[in-house]
């Protein structure tokens, strides 16, 4: 009977233990209050509109911490496995795959390593050539070991879940160059003016064209008036050319001009055969400062401190990249999706 009794109480707690986590996972999908005003509760997502940009460089910080920590482990189990297929231990593994493939300096790589340190060095080659040659072993085999693991997880499959934090960002449809159903939406926050901006053009360009209907591009404004005195102005011309159908021309034209005072914006207007009377009116008049506002305040509000500043499907990027930074974020949305 003992037998019996010790499988009613397991019995029992399973059971306990199952509707435990159930009410556990209700409770965890309900809101969380965080205060209420009159009987009237504040939710902690209600927080996000004002303050996500101020958590993303934490949420970016915690994402590495914890991208550096799954780096290691993947690279753990992939050296586990493979020095399990060949019956050895994962330190024998390194040394037949990459210690004993990894050649002595010789003096003449010494020498160049040293000739490219000797300033910070201060001290005659004689003296450190042992050393020299010992530190430039170690970064030799290094580099090999990096190289082997990058094989081993091309060899293998490696499905990364792990995602960076994301903010949400609007885009504007009427100034959307691309596909507007792409898998990937490249939100841009620029400023006419920025020397950055100007010098990213050809990559965004390069990037869209190399994606195709894969990856479209929506361009906001975020005129830094405080240094640069004629951005405002040139992101309202950009929003009157809009107006006339030509955003994109005129966005462009922008960009490889090198005025931006009003003469220059309205002749740009005028190579663009656009109609340069109801340009100049609503150029001067100033129609679009409420809508270049509001772009201004939600980048602000994204974590956007500099520009240009980018969310690649709502992950955040800023400055002048290369496009091997914006491959990398756009291959990684693509393989999810």
């Amino acid at each position: 009977m003992r037998p019996f009794k010790v499988v009613i109480l397991c019995c029992i707690f399973t059971f306990i233990g199952a509707t435990a986590v159930a009410e556990k996972a209700e409770t965890s999908n309900l809101k969380q209050s965080v205060a209420t005003v009159d009987g009237q509760p504040i939710y902690d997502e209600d927080l996000a509109p004002s303050i996500q940009g101020q958590l993303l460089p934490l949420r970016n910080q915690e994402f590495e911490i914890k991208k550096q920590a799954l780096d290691k482990l993947i690279e753990q189990k992939l050296l586990e496995a493979a020095a399990k297929k060949k019956g050895l231990t994962k330190e024998n593994l390194l040394d037949q795959e990459v210690n004993s493939k990894v050649a002595d300096p010789s003096d003449a790589e010494v020498e160049a390593y040293y000739l490219a340190q000797k300033d910070r060095l201060n001290r005659p080659l004689d003296e450190i050539k042992v050393q020299l040659r010992q530190a430039l072993k170690q970064a030799k085999t290094q580099q090999a070991k990096q190289e082997y693991l990058k094989r081993l997880r091309a060899e293998n499959t490696v499905v990364v879940l792990l995602a960076p934090p994301k903010i949400q960002v609007a885009y504007d449809p009427k100034r959307l160059r691309g596909n507007p159903k792409a898998s990937v939406m490249i939100v841009e926050f620029s400023d006419y003016q920025c020397p950055y901006c100007r010098q990213v053009e050809p990559v965004i360009k390069s990037v869209l064209a190399k994606y195709g209907d894969k990856v479209s591009l929506s361009y906001r404004d975020l005129p830094l008036r405080q240094i640069h005195a004629q951005a405002q102005i040139a992101a309202e011309a950009s929003r009157c050319a809009e107006e006339q159908g030509k955003f994109w021309e005129y966005h462009d034209q922008l960009f490889n001009g090198s005025k931006l005072d009003h003469d220059a914006l309205v002749d740009y207007a005028r190579t663009l055969k656009l109609d340069d009377k109801q340009f100049d009116s609503c150029l001067t008049g100033e129609k679009y400062k409420t809508e270049i506002d509001q772009d201004l305040r939600e980048g602000m509000q994204a974590g956007i401190t500099g520009t240009p500043g980018f969310f690649i499907n709502g992950v955040a990027l800023s400055g002048s990249l290369p496009e091997e930074s914006f491959a990398t974020i756009i291959n990684e949305e693509l393989t999810r999706k």
